[in-house]
């Protein structure tokens, strides 16, 4: 039975790099596998998931008109992946969770759980109350002498914590760092970066 999966992890905890190889897995036993990202993502290019490890693949962009029902229904993939999730509107999930329900489909969803401010993004809380199963990859605290569990998104600019503000500014490592809770509010900018 086909469920709706949610991956998620703080920034450099592999997401990316986990979707192209669970693609790549399906691929080499030849099945067939839809991709999506969001159209405002084209840090890599426009329809590109890639990992920091040099690695990628084409996608589906979604904007806000895409609807990923009859996306997945004209193709009928064996397995639907999602990057970047968070950037996904509630009604994205909802398609989804009907690819699920409705065409027996798995899909998996990876992406970021919380903003710099410490809230929850719309995809991402979408996608905490309609997954059937969250799972947590974890990576540690940036702070070159920490080693806790990386639990917060720190933005800085212009060698300044950034702590209110609109919420998407899609960046890098060149904007944000994971931190723990720790170094999330006592932050030795010049270590981070």
């Amino acid at each position: 039975m086909a469920k709706l999966y949610y991956r998620f992890g703080q920034m450099n905890a592999s997401k990316s790099i986990q979707l192209l190889t669970v693609a790549h897995n399906y691929e080499e036993q030849g099945k067939k596998v839809t991709l999506f990202t969001p159209a405002i993502d084209t840090r890599f290019g426009h329809g590109k998931i890639a990992s920091r490890v040099g690695i990628q693949k084409d996608a589906i962009e979604v904007d806000d008109d895409t609807n990923l029902f009859e996306e997945v229904k004209q193709t009928l993939p064996d397995c639907v992946l999602v990057d970047e999730v968070q950037f996904l509107r509630e009604r994205h999930i909802q398609q989804l969770a009907k690819v699920v329900d409705e065409l027996n489909t798995p899909v998996i969803m990876y992406g970021l759980l919380k903003d710099y401010r410490n809230e929850f993004f719309e995809g991402s809380r979408a996608a905490v109350l309609w997954a059937d199963q969250i799972e947590e990859i974890k990576t540690i605290c940036a702070h070159p002498d920490c080693n806790r569990k990386a639990t917060m998104i720190l933005k800085i600019k212009d060698g300044v914590p950034v702590y209110s503000g609109e919420q998407i500014e899609v960046g890098g490592n060149d904007l944000y760092r994971s931190v723990c809770r720790r170094h999330y509010f006592h932050p030795d900018v010049t270590r981070l970066f």
